[in-house]
């Protein structure tokens, strides 16, 4: 028994109170006790002895969201290192927006409702504030910050908190929601700031990581690779932003928006902003070369102006076609089975002043063989505004060729 006694009393010498607890549980008392009490996980602290071990549960002394020491964790692999670098430069943000409520009239007259309510009609407030949270990251030390347009869409107030705990009130700069881009701007010192890579040299296979603040978790990373580059609108289902984008295996969900996705040297390749609800896995980032030149627009001018043709079309094939042609509401029939449809003309716009009518067909733009919709539409948009365009099209069987002047998107469009 003196033997026992004293390798215990040796043992809580040399390792503190965490081998003293365990010997404590080892116990008579100690095992009633854990009977008495829930089982918790525990955790250590980086860096820190045995006697430091603490239940998850119990909260840390510091601040959850303050950032150790550069060289406080060596990193053990290069997401690590990644994410050490290029962490405390991505921040969360959170929107203040206030909504109007909408109230169905006839809703008072439902039986349920009398059966409560009787003809007392509750007054019910006509606008609430609604929160919301996302990501983003300070591309310059001056406190830019790039983010999405849906991230402070409507927002009345807009804060930004920082890795090291510091928070700031937001000024939104500018928000362009054709591209679903915006800036920031907070005034603090010594801000931490991404380093920008180049999008155009990103290819299927390539590393990427992705870190931002999902479902309010601060400063979460996450790894995987490039699934696919130059995904169009279209094909993730969001048919009216004028932007390609990357697909990434690396996790997003909600609250990543607006956040960084990183190469394996931690230059931000582009702006998580979007997820197939119906999969897993499946993510997408704005390109950050495409979403840099609309950021620049928007701090010189807070706004950017997009081109603006003024049709609604729709991609031809064969099936579609012949569809087309078996309904006898069509006063023609389509020659042409690959192209672009005129399916409506907007009053007022260039390509009504030029004379293009529902039912053309668009086969070439500028010279290039047209094959979908967001061909023609990805032309318009590098063309700008105020340039000409030079488009084919087939009307009642015959080729003939017109000269447009692109406009101005219309905000409400």
């Amino acid at each position: 028994m003196a033997r026992i006694l004293r390798h215990t009393l040796l043992a809580m010498a040399l390792f503190g109170g965490g081998v003293a607890g365990g010997v404590w549980l080892s116990s008579r008392a100690g095992q009633e006790w854990l009977q008495q009490t829930p089982l918790v996980t525990w955790t250590r602290r980086a860096g820190e002895g045995v006697g430091s071990l603490l239940p998850w549960s119990e909260p840390r002394p510091e601040a959850a969201n303050s950032a150790p020491p550069a060289d406080a964790v060596r990193p053990s692999n290069f997401i690590a290192a990644v994410a050490q670098k290029v962490g405390p430069a991505v921040v969360r943000i959170d929107a203040t927006r206030t909504v109007s409520r909408g109230v169905n009239p006839e809703l008072f007259n439902q039986p349920l409702f009398r059966r409560f309510f009787g003809n007392q009609i509750p007054q019910l407030p006509q606008e609430f504030q609604q929160e919301g949270t996302g990501s983003g990251f300070i591309i310059d030390a001056s406190g830019l910050i790039l983010t999405n347009a849906h991230v402070v869409e409507g927002s009345e107030r807009v804060r930004v908190h920082l890795l090291d705990g510091r928070t700031f009130e937001g000024e939104v700069k500018g928000s362009d929601p054709v591209t679903d881009i915006a800036v920031i701007k907070i005034e603090g010192e010594n801000l931490p700031t991404v380093t920008l890579g180049n999008s155009d040299l990103v290819r299927p296979g390539d590393w990427a990581i992705a870190i931002g603040n999902p479902l309010g978790l601060d400063n979460t990373v996450t790894a995987g690779i490039i699934s696919a580059v130059g995904r169009s609108s279209g094909q993730i289902g969001a048919v009216n932003k004028r932007v390609t984008f990357l697909q990434t295996d690396a996790a997003i969900n909600p609250g990543n928006s607006g956040g960084p996705l990183l190469d394996a040297e931690g230059r931000v390749i582009g702006v998580n902003t979007a997820i197939f609800q119906r999969a897993q896995s499946v993510g997408f980032s704005i390109p950050i070369n495409r979403a840099m030149e609309i950021a620049e627009q928007l701090i010189r001018n807070g706004r950017v102006e997009h081109a603006f043709l003024g049709i609604r079309m729709i991609t031809l094939n064969p099936d579609i076609v012949a569809r087309l042609n078996r309904d006898p509401a069509r006063p023609t029939t389509l020659t042409v089975e690959e192209g672009v449809l005129i399916g409506q003309v907007i009053p007022g716009s260039p390509a009504e002043e030029i004379g293009l009518r529902e039912g053309d067909v668009i086969i070439e733009v500028d010279g290039q063989a047209i094959r979908d919709a967001e061909q023609v539409q990805q032309l318009v948009e590098a063309a700008g505004v105020g340039n000409t365009l030079t488009l084919r099209v087939i009307r009642d069987g015959q080729a003939r060729t017109f000269q447009v002047k692109t406009g101005v998107l219309p905000s409400d469009f």
